[in-house]
């Protein structure tokens, strides 16, 4: 038992120290995203754009309810990002804006790009693609141009309807985040 938690730990300072040093070799991909369906085209990344970060998110979606309109109307997301898919390696954070930022303190603040995005599980959150507004701090955050979520779980409104308006709802989902950079 000791040593297996000596090992976790010598495995979650290396992975901190590649976050602080802004090196991703244990964190990025080497292929150029995801694989996606025909209906999903639109959330394609433009060329001259690279994979820089993959990342596994974990968390919920923030919904209020609206009584004027009888809805629930999207808030906000929270959610933990990791490094590796069994959700281990914690390396950041994801929040309003839509907002990422890093243990290191790199942040990326996005977008969605209009008339793009598609929904190939009805029972869960679109995938997206969201173009940068703002980056900055060093680390793997850093110059950030495109964000994509794909391979979505829950996340959807609630079925049914809130009792006192402003009533918030936490909706558990889990998507991954793809990073680009611009090649030059």
């Amino acid at each position: 038992m000791y040593q297996t938690n000596t090992n976790r730990l010598v495995q979650l300072l290396v992975v901190l120290a590649l976050i602080v040093l802004g090196i991703q070799p244990a964190l990025a991909r080497t292929s150029d995203g995801p694989e996606l369906p025909p209906q999903c085209e639109s959330i394609g990344i433009d060329e001259g754009h690279k994979l820089a970060l993959h990342v596994h998110a974990r968390g919920v979606q923030i919904y209020k309810w609206n009584a004027t309109t009888q809805s629930w109307v999207f808030d906000a997301p929270r959610a933990s990002l990791f490094a590796e898919e069994n959700y281990f390696g914690e390396v950041g954070s994801h929040y309003r804006g839509p907002s990422w930022e890093s243990k290191s303190g790199s942040k990326v603040v996005a977008t969605r790009v209009p008339g793009t995005g598609c929904a190939p599980d009805p029972s869960a959150i679109a995938w997206l693609k969201l173009v940068s507004t703002e980056t900055n701090g060093p680390g793997i955050f850093k110059d950030i141009t495109y964000v994509q979520r794909v391979n979505t779980v829950g996340g959807l409104p609630p079925s049914t309807p809130g009792s006192v308006d402003g009533e918030v709802k936490e909706v558990p989902y889990t998507a991954e985040y793809y990073f680009y950079r611009a090649q030059n």
